[in-house]
């Protein structure tokens, strides 16, 4: 079965990153890479099992993160969460035992809240890559035409 990794870059998100980590629940694992925060934001993802990578603060390589990962890849800010329907799909992939397995990503498409209410971006975003992928904007991979759309949401929560 493959595995999925979580991956989220983090910098004093103890108020957002309880609610992202308790949706990670179709992931073998979660991969904290943390920018020197000064909150609780490392001690609360120890509390979920992340495993925690060390970054300098305002590094957005990404050799801080891919060695740390395994399988394929899940990128997400600590502001976002899984709908159920997005980790169901996750573990439909997994269960699929490879059928669906290939060099490919998967995008997802994204709800944001604001102060008016949620708003739906009109491009889903490449969000779920393969170990090897080495197409990275910063901490998220680059965008991909060619991946194929995930059923389900990121939600990414504006406030607190």
């Amino acid at each position: 079965m493959p595995l999925i990794t979580a991956l989220l870059h983090t910098d004093n998100d103890a108020l957002r990153i309880g609610r992202c980590l308790e949706t990670l629940y179709p992931c073998d694992e979660i991969v904290v890479v943390d920018h020197g925060s000064r909150d609780g934001t490392v001690q609360i993802a120890r509390a979920y099992g992340a495993r925690i990578v060390a970054a300098a603060p305002g590094a957005v390589s990404v050799q801080y993160s891919l060695p740390a990962a395994t399988g394929w890849i899940l990128c997400l800010h600590p502001r976002e969460s899984l709908t159920e329907s997005l980790a169901a799909s996750l573990f439909e992939w997994k269960s699929d035992q490879g059928a669906i397995r290939s060099p490919r990503a998967f995008s997802v498409f994204l709800r944001e809240e604001t102060a008016e209410g949620w708003i739906e971006m009109p491009v889903a975003q490449t969000r779920f890559v393969p170990q090897s992928w080495e197409r990275w904007n910063g901490t998220l991979p680059v965008y991909d035409a060619s991946s194929v759309v995930l059923e389900g949401e990121l939600l990414r929560f504006a406030f607190p």
